[in-house]
Formats: structure tokens, C-alpha cells, sequence
């Protein structure tokens, strides 16, 4: 359709679509910090002046935790998207926090999918979006494999009461969809996104092990540092706690939370009630819990995202004659 309206009228429509992406995602952001119903941000606010819970140490110490944060999700993207084309860090960062703002109001970020591919030409696209799926796995099988631990020792320490019924009916379903999906990703003419799963497999196969074992130690690192950055805030907030404990609280929250499919806008509502759950069950005022997620989200999503829309704004897509 835009290829059939006029150069200048093509470029106003282009503009005013990146306009409209960062104005979407500030207006969901300033929804979202105004009229939580959880947390009312005036006292959030109020709550941080009074209590002095922010010496300049501790907010620098912060930020550097999310820029940290940041680095290895951006370096886990380049290396992942240099197995089939080189990119510069600072490419990879334009197309990171671009993606971050773009995908900030669609369901379960399923718009950083589309949004990467674009900054591609036609002939890289499902490779990208390919790679893209690759990395947030590995990031999901990391937050899984802690979460399960973390769940298991949440458990036992707490005697949290489970309706051992109800959970074995999950288990089973879990278990037939997973044999249903074995038998039929034994099949080769079964296919995901137009890819058959021979394809899949050769595709995964060639990325190489320097690639896979890098990426998936980059995710790990990650989790790692958003994971510190929780059990910091608490310290801050006053919350004493062992590391331990706080790690089987914190994994255990994000494997629960990260399995409720969402708005990525509305991700700080099920993070801070999954939250509130879990550690109210080790005796955290809700408040203070709320006040952490709500902190968490501000500094890994909202921070990046304000760097990500002059990249939305200044983005330019790939012409399909040049690779």
C-alpha cells in the first residue's frame, strides 16, 4: 500500500507511525505510574522522600546495575545476529531499546519480534525473528531452571499449603501437551513460522557452540543481575534477609510470574501481585513490596525505553537491495 503513494506522502505516513509508537508507549508508561490501583504513585513518591531510602551511592549503584542489566542483553542480541550477519554493539543497541519501545504495549512483547526484523532487509527477516525466538528461550530456560529450585526450597520452608489435586491435574495437562508436541516435533513436515522443524534444527546447529554456549552464559549472567539488583532494593527498603532467602523468594516469583501471559505494559501488575504473594509468605510489608517492583520496572524497562524512542524516531529501514 505505501509503495503506491507518492515519496512524500510515503514519508509523512512513516513519521507520523514512529510518532505515534513513542507517543503510545509514554501515554501506557504515564498510565501505568498514575493509576495503579495497587500503589498510588503520589505516596510511592512521598513513601521514597520521607523514609530517605536513596543516598546518590545507592541510586548510582542502581542505574549501573541496569545498564549492566542492558549490556548483556544487547550483547546476547549481537551475537546472536552475527552468526548470520556482522553488527556493531551499537547496532545492536539502536535495535534493542528500539524494539524495547516498540513492544512496550503489545502482548508479551510479541511486537520485539516485528520490530527487529525490520531493522533487516526482506532476505534476513525470518532468520531474525528466528534468533529472536532462540534468545528469549534461553532467557526463559534460565528463569526456569532457578525458579524451579527456588519454588521447591520456597516450599519447604514455608509450608506453603498447595491443593496437591489441583496441581496434579496441571502436571498431567503439562505432561500430554509436552508428549503431543515431542511426537510432533519428531515429524519433519511439521513447521513453525513457515520453518520445518529439519530446518529448525539444521538452523540451530549451525549457529555453533561458541554462539549458543556465549548467548545462553549472557542470559544467565542477566538473570543474575536483575536478580541482585531485587535483593538490593530490599536492603535499601530496610528488608532483612539472607541472601539465600531472598533468592528463593525472588526466583520463585519470577518463574510464577513469567508464566502469566500479559500486556507487557501491565507486566508490573502480575510481577507486584505474584510478588505480594510470595513475599508477604516471609513477612515483607505489601507496600514496600509493591514500592520494589514498581522500582525494578521504572529502572529496567521505563529508564531503556526513553533512550529506545530516539531510536524509534531516528529509524530508517533497510532498503531490500542492500544485504
Amino acid at each position: 500500500m505505501f509503495r503506491a503513494l507518492p515519496y512524500k506522502t510515503n514519508q509523512f505516513f512513516f513519521v507520523l507511525i514512529k510518532l505515534s509508537i513513542v507517543i503510545g508507549a509514554f501515554y501506557f508508561i504515564y498510565l501505568k505510574l498514575t493509576t495503579n490501583s495497587d500503589l498510588d504513585f503520589n505516596e510511592f513518591l512521598y513513601f521514597l522522600s520521607e523514609n530517605h531510602v536513596f543516598s546518590l551511592k545507592n541510586a548510582l549503584f542502581l542505574v549501573f546495575l541496569s545498564v549492566l542489566n542492558w549490556f548483556f542483553e544487547i550483547k546476547k542480541w549481537q551475537i546472536l545476529v552475527s552468526s548470520i550477519k556482522k553488527i556493531s554493539f551499537s547496532e545492536a543497541s539502536k535495535q534493542s531499546l528500539g524494539a524495547l519501545t516498540a513492544s512496550l504495549f503489545t502482548p508479551n512483547r510479541i511486537g520485539d519480534y516485528g520490530a527487529k526484523a525490520l531493522y533487516f532487509t526482506s532476505s534476513y527477516r525470518k532468520r531474525i525473528v528466528l534468533l529472536n525466538l532462540i534468545g528469549n528461550l534461553m532467557q526463559m530456560s534460565i528463569t526456569t531452571l532457578f525458579g524451579i529450585v527456588g519454588l521447591y526450597f520456597f516450599i519447604l520452608e514455608y509450608n506453603v499449603d498447595i491443593a496437591y489435586f489441583k496441581a496434579s491435574r496441571f502436571l498431567i495437562i503439562i505432561a500430554i501437551v509436552s508428549i503431543i508436541s515431542f511426537v510432533g516435533l519428531k515429524q519433519k513436515r511439521f513447521k513453525i513460522k513457515g520453518f520445518s522443524i529439519e530446518k529448525l534444527r539444521h538452523f540451530i546447529k549451525n549457529l555453533g557452540l561458541n554462539t549458543i554456549t556465549s548467548s545462553f552464559l549472557l542470559s544467565l549472567l542477566r538473570y543474575l543481575v536483575f536478580s541482585f539488583q531485587f535483593y538490593f532494593l530490599l536492603g535499601i527498603f530496610g528488608i532483612e534477609v539472607s541472601y539465600f532467602h531472598a533468592m528463593v523468594a525472588i526466583t520463585s516469583m519470577y518463574l510464577l510470574a513469567s508464566i502469566i501471559p500479559s500486556i507487557f505494559i501491565f507486566d508490573v501488575i502480575i510481577k507486584g501481585s505474584v510478588a505480594v504473594y510470595i513475599f508477604t509468605t516471609v513477612h515483607v510489608n505489601e507496600f514496600t513490596i509493591l514500592s520494589i517492583v514498581l522500582l525494578m520496572w521504572i529502572l529496567n524497562f521505563v529508564l531503556p525505553s526513553i533512550l529506545g524512542s530516539y531510536y524509534v524516531l531516528t529509524f530508517t529501514p533497510q532498503k531490500n537491495k542492500t544485504a
